[in-house]
């Protein structure tokens, strides 16, 4: 699964530390989602999504593996 987080963050003037404070993780984690290493919870897809006004399938990718 991939993600636009970090061109959406960056559009909209936010710092990693901005979003990780308001999402309730650490940097670490938000660096980690938005480099395709780790994919969010549910919970924390739609958080990111509605943080960053847009919509979870706007902001994440599922690649078909079939």
């Amino acid at each position: 699964m991939t993600n636009r987080i970090k061109q959406l963050r960056k559009a909209k003037g936010y710092r990693q530390e901005d979003l990780a404070a308001a999402l309730g993780v650490s940097r670490q984690t938000i660096i980690a989602i938005e480099n395709n290493k780790y994919n969010p919870s549910l919970e924390l897809a739609m958080r990111l999504a509605r943080y960053l006004q847009t919509t979870v399938e706007d902001l994440f990718d599922l690649e078909d593996r079939l």
